[in-house]
């Protein structure tokens, strides 16, 4: 293969700031913009798991003796819910936020 005779491009015309928001972290978690929540309804889960499996997050945490949802890495996607074979997660609208 050939070398080039020149640079592709100089890269020092590439700007600091290029992608803030890639370089900076945000102290910011799923919980904070979450428009739904999962409530847990602990008469009906038997604790099966599916929910925690479908999780993409993984804040489906166990309990004694059901499953809870840690609420500050929650996003809100609702898939806990529609998986879960008893129907013990509902999707409430979060208020007072």
């Amino acid at each position: 293969m050939q070398r080039q005779s020149r640079n592709l491009f100089d890269a020092a015309s590439i700007p600091n700031d290029l992608a803030p928001i890639a370089t900076v972290l945000s102290p910011m978690l799923p919980g904070d913009w979450r428009s739904m929540r999962p409530v847990v309804d602990r008469e009906r889960c038997v604790k099966c798991a599916v929910c925690w499996a479908y999780c993409p997050v993984q804040c489906v945490v166990e309990m004694p003796r059901w499953f809870d949802i840690d609420l500050r890495a929650c996003k809100g996607c609702g898939v806990c819910a529609a998986e879960c074979p008893h129907r013990a997660i509902a999707m409430i609208e979060e208020a007072g936020r």
